[in-house]
């Protein structure tokens, strides 16, 4: 159920990909040079889609390397108490393996009764 439903969605997406690069093939001149008008000295020309993807895909990347940093203190607080429930739980296997040990050595105070 859950393939069918992401055919279901990713065929409509991989469709408008599809129109998109065919329908913007045309090269543009992507320059990295923002003072020259005439030849820029840092330029490339590339088709208009793959410029699109390549700034989406940046995108992605950029957004996804923000989020992990900024969940570093969820993660580190996520590690340490990690450390402080395993500390936890070896305490309480041992408390229980000295447990039954030391049941039998003491005994209840005796109930008072009042007269």
């Amino acid at each position: 159920m859950i393939r069918f439903l992401k055919g279901l969605i990713l065929l409509p997406i991989a469709i408008v990909v599809v129109l998109l690069a065919v329908a913007n093939r045309q090269p543009v001149m992507l320059s990295f040079d923002p003072f020259s008008n005439g030849t820029p000295a840092f330029s490339m020309q590339m088709p208009l889609y793959a410029l699109i993807f390549a700034a989406v895909a940046l995108g992605i990347v950029v957004g996804g390397v923000g989020s992990w940093l900024g969940q570093g203190d969820t993660r580190r607080d996520r590690r340490a108490k990690g450390r402080e429930l395993a500390r936890l739980r070896g305490e309480a296997e041992r408390l229980r393996q000295a447990a039954p040990a030391t049941v039998g050595r003491t005994a209840l105070p005796a109930p008072v009764s009042r007269a």
